[in-house]
């Protein structure tokens, strides 16, 4: 035994990976790559206070050979904290390591506790007296450098170090608490090592090495220590921070050995504690609660292993099944009749087959459980998605309402769902409407007991963009340069750029990187540290239910906002733990259909969405012409572009197009429309490979849409059972080269039994492996198409009530809102402005108009309209003073105030907004005293507030020239409500023979014109580099008529770039092309529209009441250009008038006319 102790050498029991959030740089992965090539042979993970990487580690450690040993650094506090101060008591980091399945069990239980068992908010730690009864099968360190011994003796207390190591060696006892010792070449470890060694003498204790490693290598030094800076929110300058040593690095065998020779009970110590250890963290099979004695009310049984827990209550749970499906067939058959070319003996076989298959892969739980909480969201009035991923293949799943197609209708297959070939876990995917969302996990929590339900939890990593600002802030780089070359990183969320790819295709990055060295260090260290866990939040949607406490399955963690339990593990390894995970889903039309349909109970119209004639034409009509904006899945343009060539008049039309419309599938559309209008008559022999093809692919014109027709074609030409046929798909998706040859000889044999040649065979087999790839899952298609029809149709039948609901679901996304409004004018209803008289809170039908809501204003809170809305009543606001008198100063502050007269919601009782601005001041203080004195109990004689009669004293205030008004009301609507800035420019803009956007559309649209004048205010300019490197600018632009985009290339980029500014009203030339209906436009030249109309003006007369306004009007002449410039001045009260025409020539603009009015003594500027 001493001598197999001797040659292992060293075990490492204390050791960091990025797990420990923002303190670890090693990944998981990374660590056992390294102590592979030491050849060790165990290795233990104790990250800070969690056991987020206990199973992932378990399983890659084991599978390279090398034994896992499961721990933790917990935090314990071993003194109360100071009653007489607010912070919490101190606690410091001791190492747990599993020696047994008692042992792991305490861990889960301890390290879940160490979250739960302190206040929301605080950092997690324990209370000493926790360990004592939870300490069985553990082995304890004492933690080290940060540990309680070391800081008691570092702070010089030895009494203190005594009473701790007696807490612990209650707990432990002497047999399983070690005494940890490192060596990091600090100055004070020598004194602290001799204390330590002389208490673990006299108490009988063993001494154990550790080097507690947190990087790689001590070259990662740099960058590890930037990270702690990240973690502190501090610089690395910064001398009071958290600092640790380049030997913190992760040693090797012979370098412990080397460290600790003068110490080798030590090194052996750690061999020993390994071999101690005889437990890791496992995968299990699926778990989960006994439906049928939840529902009778009594509490699931604590099922030791995970199988005999499934079939010790099968007997009860399949009856069940069986009844509620039964039933729930016979009521979807009474409802909605049979599909054509079926019967309803037919749907029993097939309920009767999908029924055996459930019960003999022991899922009838999951399936009840699914459809309690489903029903239970129905009955409670909230909307629940028609289904989602494969679910909707499944009869049993229609009969017990958990999707709302008919399989049978559709032609969708049970077995894409649930292979009785290859037993996995069912998957339900469910959507809910966003705000019903948290009231059903609510129900699931008391159904099966909170302790019972958990959500998942997600790791946040350093990205790229992320990494360059955290690390350049810590090394104090300017932050202007720091953001320049973080812009110089592509951003894309759905496929992150690594940094070395950003370099790679970024020369400014490499040129950086060599002209200044802190560039390059910035770099070195964001490489390092990229793809590191950065923090933990809560998945959005996943849901798990066990069967017994889940602390019991898996370690728990808790939302710091929510306090919701949360799994430790994340998706990928919580249902390796054996957890079955829900997925609940927040889908956004779900909310959007029932608010439009709650605005039509207003007009006494009851919508029943379920029921819908699917081959509404007027639904169809707007489709055609690619009108569909706000309607799920077609509102880009492309979708647009493919839905007015494929002329959709049924519901099977939209789910092809919904599957077709990827990339690969895609160059398929084109063929499909050809073939369904008729182009291709007569070749319709050769649209099918084999005549036998023709029944599973004429839906779809001959073309394998979907993964669910390759399955029918390998049941039907080669005899496939559906099952096998499943097993097909997958081989064929994955193209694994040895099960693809094992497929193509069983696929052969069975078309040649039946008649085919071998070669037609070999064909149609070629042809399905192209497609198994491309083809798409036709239950998700079908259930994710209804719900485009039925916004479709609510949208072509009711568009007043839908636009509202579809406005006031985005009514933070001040671009949808002006995409909806403008939709709203081409359909000719009236979106009347935001008033504070007749605007709500949320968008609102009365009269066939849409009444804007207050809340969509930047700037204003929902809070605040309801307090507006509330002291509004049915009285409305008569001036400035009635307002201020009534509001609550406490719900609405001066930035809402002004927010509100910016957008133009007080134009009812003040029209002149500048006015009202200036009011704001004032108003705030009318409304404080108004609070006061109805406070103090100050009433006059009539019962009205005393202040009723103060008038509101507006301070002086300069006129807001037209062009800022509007200005102003784009910073808070987001587009042009009251008026555009065009307006001004009247009829000169015919003189410039400019058309309007609408009207050059129309142009392009007809084929009479690709190129036009048009004049357009910039709105936004954004800029981009195409694939071949070079820039391009993407212009949003606005008229009279519409907002629009237009592109622009590197050289008009580089040659106008300075006149594309937001505000700026220009002349553009453009060129276009047609997309389908889209017109896509590209800037060929820009001329600022003042420098073009002041071509065509002759002159400008001003008309002055009071001489004095003389100077500020020369002021403003600044400009010289070709027109003169007159001034008439009125005498004598107006009797006499002098016109003098003033010396040389100016730019006279209407932007200029629009200042000049503000002028004080200005009557009136005429431009000819």
């Amino acid at each position: 035994m001493p001598r197999q102790l001797k040659e292992v050498g060293f075990v490492h029991l204390h050791v960091h990976s990025s797990y420990s959030l923002l303190e670890g740089a090693l990944k998981v992965g990374s660590l056992i790559k390294a102590a592979a090539a030491d050849r060790q042979p165990a290795l233990a993970l104790t990250d800070t206070n969690n056991l987020f990487g206990a199973l992932e580690f378990s399983e890659k450690a084991a599978g390279e050979g090398i034994q896992p040993i499961a721990g933790v650094q917990l935090s314990v506090a071993f003194e109360a904290a100071d009653p007489h101060q607010r912070q919490a008591p101190t606690s410091h980091g001791i190492v747990l390591l599993a020696q047994d399945e008692t042992g792991y069990a305490n861990l889960l239980r301890l390290a879940s506790r160490a979250y739960f068992d302190t206040a929301l908010g605080e950092a997690p730690r324990l209370d000493a007296a926790a360990l004592v009864g939870s300490s069985d099968g553990l082995i304890a360190l004492t933690g080290g450098l940060s540990g309680p011994l070391d800081t008691a003796f570092r702070a010089g207390r030895p009494e203190l170090a005594l009473a701790r190591l007696k807490r612990l060696k209650e707990a432990f006892g002497e047999e399983r608490l070690y005494v940890e010792l490192q060596r990091h070449g600090l100055p004070e470890e020598g004194r602290i090592e001799t204390a330590l060694l002389d208490l673990a003498g006299r108490h009988g204790l063993g001494i154990a090495a550790t080097n507690e490693p947190y990087f790689a290598k001590p070259d990662d030094y740099d960058a590890h220590d930037a990270l702690l800076a990240i973690a502190e929110g501090r610089v690395v300058s910064d001398e009071r921070r958290r600092r640790l040593t380049p030997t913190h690095a992760f040693k090797t065998r012979a370098e412990m050995a080397e460290l600790f020779r003068d110490l080798p009970d030590a090194l052996q110590a750690t061999v020993e504690i390994a071999m101690r250890c005889a437990v890791r963290a496992r995968t299990r099979k699926p778990i989960l609660p006994n439906f049928s004695q939840v529902a009778a009310g009594e509490t699931s049984p604590m099922a030791e292993a995970a199988d005999t827990g499934m079939q010790a209550v099968s007997a009860d749970e399949p009856t069940e099944l069986r009844r509620q499906a039964e039933a729930g067939l016979e009521l979807r058959l009474k409802q909605h009749g049979t599909a054509p070319g079926f019967s309803e003996e037919d749907y029993r076989k097939r309920l009767a087959f999908e029924l055996d298959v459930i019960v003999k892969m022991k899922f009838p739980g999951y399936f009840l459980i699914v459809s309690d909480f489903i029903k239970w969201a129905k009955d409670h009035d909230i909307p629940v998605g028609p289904g989602r991923g494969s679910g909707a293949g499944s009869l049993v799943a229609w009969s017990l309402l958990i999707t709302d197609l008919d399989p049978l209708r559709f032609g969708l297959l049970f077995e894409r769902f649930l292979n009785p070939e290859r037993v996995s876990m069912p998957d339900f995917d469910i959507d809910f409407c966003v705000e019903g969302r948290e009231r059903v996990i609510k129900y699931v929590q008391q159904r099966y007991g909170e302790g019972q339900v958990g959500q998942i939890i997600t790791f946040g990593t350093l990205l790229a963009r992320g990494v360059l600002r955290d690390v350049g802030r810590v090394l104090e780089m300017p932050y202007g340069q720091v953001d320049k070359l973080t812009k110089l990183v592509p951003q894309n969320p759905a496929n992150p750029v690594t940094l070395a790819q950003a370099i790679e295709g970024e020369p400014k990055l490499q040129q950086a990187m060599e002209e200044e060295p802190i560039v390059g260090r910035l770099i070195d260290i964001s490489k390092k540290l990229e793809g590191l866990h950065r923090h933990a939040s809560t998945h959005a949607a996943g849901v798990v239910i066990g069967d017994r406490p889940l602390e019991e399955l898996v370690p728990l963690y808790r939302d710091p906002k929510t306090g919701m339990r949360v799994t430790q593990f994340n998706m990928k390894w919580v249902e390796q733990a054996g957890l079955v995970k829900f997925d609940f889903l927040g889908l956004k039309t779900l909310t959007m259909l029932r608010c439009c349909t709650d605005l039509l109970k207003q007009r006494g119209i009851d919508i029943d969405l379920a029921s819908l004639p699917l081959d509404d034409p007027n639904t169809y009509g707007p489709m055609g012409r690619g009108e569909t904006v706000g309607v799920f899945q077609v509102e880009s343009a492309g979708m647009r572009k493919a839905l007015c060539e494929m002329q959709a008049d049924r519901l099977e039309d939209i789910i092809a197009l919904v599957a077709l419309y990827r990339p690969g599938p895609m160059a398929n559309i084109p063929v499909y429309c050809e073939r369904k209008l008729g182009r291709d008559a007569g070749n319709e022999a050769s649209w099918y490979p084999d005549p036998k093809l023709e029944p599973m692919l004429k839906e779809t014109f001959g073309i394998i849409v979907y993964q669910e027709q390759v399955m029918e074609i390998a049941k039907v030409l080669a005899g496939y059972s559906l099952g096998e046929a499943d097993m097909l798909r997958r081989a064929m998706g994955k193209k694994i080269r040895a099960e693809m040859d094992a497929q193509r000889d069983r696929f052969l044999k069975g078309c040649t039994e039946r008649g085919l040649t071998k070669a037609k065979a070999n064909e149609i087999f070629d042809l399905l492996a192209k497609f198994a790839d491309y083809g798409f899952n036709k239950s998700h298609a079908a259930a994710y198409a209804l719900l485009t029809y039925q916004t479709a149709y609510l949208k072509a039948n009711y568009p007043v009530e839908f636009l509202a609901a579809a406005m006031t679901l985005d009514i933070d996304n001040t671009d949808k809102l002006a995409e909806f409004r403008q939709d709203a004018q081409r359909l000719k209803i009236v979106v009347e402005p935001p008033s504070i008289n007749t605007s709500g809170e949320v968008f609102e039908v009365r009269d066939g108009k849409i009444f804007y809501a207050l809340a969509a204003i930047k700037g204003v809170g929902r809070e605040a309209v309801r307090a507006l809305v509330e002291a509004r009543g049915d009285r409305p606001f008569k001036d400035l003073a009635c307002l201020a008198r009534r509001l609550n100063p406490r719900m609405i502050n001066k930035r809402t105030l002004e927010s509100l007269v910016q957008a133009g919601a007080l134009d009812c009782i003040e029209p002149d907004r500048a006015r009202a601005f200036a009011a704001v001041e004032p108003m705030m203080k009318l409304a404080a005293s108004a609070v006061e004195a109805e406070t103090a109990g100050v009433t006059d004689m009539f019962g009205g507030v005393v202040a009723d009669d103060v008038s509101l004293r507006i301070p002086p205030h300069e006129i807001w020239p037209v062009a800022d008004t509007l200005k102003r009301e784009y910073a808070a609507i987001g587009f042009f409500i009251s008026g555009h800035p065009l307006d001004e420019y009247g009829d000169l803009l015919d003189k410039l023979r400019v058309q309007s956007w609408a009207d050059f559309c129309r142009a392009v649209r007809a084929g009479t014109s690709s190129v036009g004048r048009v004049a357009a205010s910039v709105l936004d300019r954004a800029e981009r580099r195409t694939k071949t490197g070079n820039k391009m600018g993407i212009v949003t632009l606005s008229d009279r008529t519409a907002h629009f985009e237009a592109i622009i290339f590197s050289e008009g980029l580089g040659q106008y770039r300075d006149i594309l500014e937001p505000g700026r009203p220009l002349v553009l030339q453009l060129q276009a092309n047609l997309e389908g209906e889209d017109v896509r436009a590209r800037i060929l030249t820009a001329e600022p529209l003042d420098q073009a109309v002041a071509r065509h003006q002759k002159g400008i007369r001003i008309h002055l009441s009071d001489p004095r306004g003389v100077a500020p009007v020369q002021q403003r002449l600044s400009m010289r250009g070709e027109s003169e410039v007159s001034l008439i001045l009125k005498l004598d009260g107006g009797g006499r008038e002098v016109e003098i025409r003033l010396p040389g020539k100016f730019q006279a603009t209407p932007t200029l006319a629009g200042q000049l009015r503000t002028v004080p003594g200005v009557v009136q500027v005429e431009v000819s």
